[in-house]
């Protein structure tokens, strides 16, 4: 049986149907193109309309009356004022234009599932803290409304809370640290942990803000940096909390950082600072970077109680009187520091009592830098000596007169060994690295607006001035340039803020006498003995030199008064 051939309206018919399609939709689009504004002008009528209605449906029935009288009103001075007609339809349409346009569609306003989830979880965890069962509105109940009692949150990339304001009842216990922190605690691990928060209570408002804090720059390298003589930057930290930044040389760019600036001198209120700290935490990089700052302007004395070179770098340079690791070394360093402040006490009383301006050497600034120094209390009391700690007393007591300044850094475990004077006249306070709430609380006498973390970089921690806020600190990397495991480009920068080395004024070598021969010298005069002798300046304090020769070659270093 043969097979027909289809009807050709059957077998073309598709290719006609989709460019008859094609053809009706560009017809459409060319239209919607002419009659465009007439469209938009129609859509915001449309929506004008539909705003009065609403207008007049939330106007109660009493005050309809004086609606419809005014609208009255506005018709008829319309109508009376020329081309009044005319310019009201140019408004509307105007307005009409502006209300029709086609508007972006906007992001919702909402969260989506997954942060209604976390909200409402956070709300749940809230209800047991902030309701009451005397309360006949409770704003926290279980199965409540959570959007009442957050009325602002956002949220970052992860899905995590990132800006919360979380409103309470006047009731709750705002005033109570305990209270306060509790809720902090519990908000904080509800968030997100290994973040840090800013917490901002507002007792008037009955109102908690929670804020996310960015990591603060671990980058930054030992620098000069722009202050002036008596300021020390310890660190930077967050832009909010001070009114100052430092310009700085941030790799091959300029970048303005804030600083926590630390005065001292004759008008510091904290002439005196405590750095404490874990091990690795920092405390370390903290009294380099303080000492290559001081010694712009004055003297540094150090002690180093660990006893791995950290300080090294220092030794034989220009301002640096001593670096000592001994306990032998470290009593005569230390009885000088308070040989030298006494003196400059009663250097700088006469001058008063004679109405002259203090004498030179008393105005350059004395840094007494200590870290761990208590590591030689036990070796101290092990060979019957007193506590080097004890010397401190006079440089901490009198330092701020004196222009003596004394930095004492120190493990957190270790700082009950501290004695009584180091942690009454260290006003100033850093501590570095983990640590609780409670140990931050009692090392800088106030607790942090911030959650501390478990895991922090060298050199992050907290700082506090005197009664001032307490800060978020992270200190310049300022490491050993003779470390091994230290960056080429921080060696660098380290080494080229070391002054040169010297060699004090007032020190001489005497050579080494020849033991190995026995033949006594032949007898010489006195007289021609002592026009042989060289005539030698004599100091204060040189002694007078003896007739014999020592057995050994020893420096002699004597410190000027």
């Amino acid at each position: 049986m043969a097979r027909r051939p289809l009807p050709r309206i059957l077998s073309n018919g598709s290719a006609q149907l989709a460019r008859s399609r094609e053809l009706a939709r560009t017809a459409a689009d060319s239209a919607t193109d002419v009659l465009h504004p007439l469209i938009t002008i129609a859509r915001g009528l449309r929506r004008l309309a539909a705003a009065g209605r609403r207008r007049w449906t939330e106007t109660p029935k009493e005050r309809r009356g004086a609606l419809l009288f005014l609208a009255a009103s506005v018709i008829l001075v319309v109508a009376l004022v020329p081309y009044g007609p005319l310019l009201a339809a140019i408004t509307l349409m105007a307005a009409a234009a502006w209300q029709g346009r086609e508007r972006s569609p906007a992001a919702s306003d909402g969260p989506d599932e997954s942060q209604t989830q976390r909200l409402k979880s956070l709300y749940e965890a809230l209800v047991p803290y902030f309701s009451a069962a005397e309360d006949p509105d409770p704003l926290y109940s279980h199965g409540g409304a959570w959007d009442k009692a957050f009325p602002t949150y956002a949220f970052d990339g992860g899905g995590r809370i990132s800006q919360l304001v979380v409103r309470y009842p006047a009731y709750f216990t705002d005033g109570e640290a305990e209270a306060r922190a509790r809720i902090e605690h519990l908000l904080a691990a509800k968030s997100g942990r290994g973040r840090e928060y800013h917490f901002t209570w507002d007792e008037e408002g009955n109102q908690l803000t929670v804020g996310v804090l960015l990591p603060l720059p671990v980058d930054i390298a030992a620098q000069r940096f722009v202050t002036t003589p008596g300021e020390t930057v310890l660190g930077f930290t967050d832009p909010t909390r001070v009114q100052r930044t430092l310009p700085l040389t941030h790799g091959e760019r300029q970048r303005d950082v804030p600083p926590v600036v630390w005065r001292t001198g004759l008008r510091s209120t904290e002439p005196h600072l405590l750095a404490l700290g874990q091990p690795g935490s920092g405390t370390s990089t903290l009294l380099r970077s303080i000492a290559l700052q001081a010694l712009l302007h004055g003297d540094v004395v150090i002690v180093d109680g660990g006893g791995t070179g950290e300080y090294a770098c220092l030794t034989g340079r220009d301002g640096v009187l001593a670096v000592e690791a001994g306990l032998a070394g470290v009593t005569a360093s230390l009885e000088w520091a308070a040989t030298e402040t006494e003196r400059r006490l009663i250097a700088a009383n006469r001058a008063h009592q004679a109405g002259d301006p203090p004498p030179d050497d008393t105005k350059r600034p004395l840094w007494i830098l200590l870290d761990r120094p208590t590591a030689f209390t036990h070796l101290a009391a092990t060979d019957g000596r007193k506590d080097p700690q004890t010397l401190l007393q006079v440089p901490l007591r009198h330092g701020r007169p004196a222009n003596v300044t004394v930095v004492v850094a120190e493990q957190l475990d270790s700082m009950d060994a501290l004695i009584d004077p180091v942690r009454q006249h260290t006003r100033a306070r850093v501590v570095l690295g983990p640590a609780t709430a409670e140990q931050l609380e009692s090392v800088l006498g106030a607790p942090p607006h911030t959650t501390p973390i478990d895991e922090l970089p060298p050199g992050r921690g907290y700082a506090r001035l005197g009664t001032g806020p307490v800060h978020r600190l992270q200190v310049p990397a300022t490491p050993n340039p003779y470390d091994d495991a230290t960056p080429d480009a921080l060696c660098e920068a380290v080494l080229s803020l070391l002054p040169p080395r010297t060699t004090p004024a007032d020190g001489e070598t005497i050579p080494e006498q020849d033991q190995s021969e026995d033949v006594p010298e032949p007898a010489v005069p006195a007289t021609e003995e002592a026009e042989a002798a060289p005539v030698t300046p004599k100091t204060p304090e040189t002694p007078e030199p003896k007739p014999e020769a020592a057995p050994a070659a020893m420096p002699v270093l004597t410190k000027e008064t």
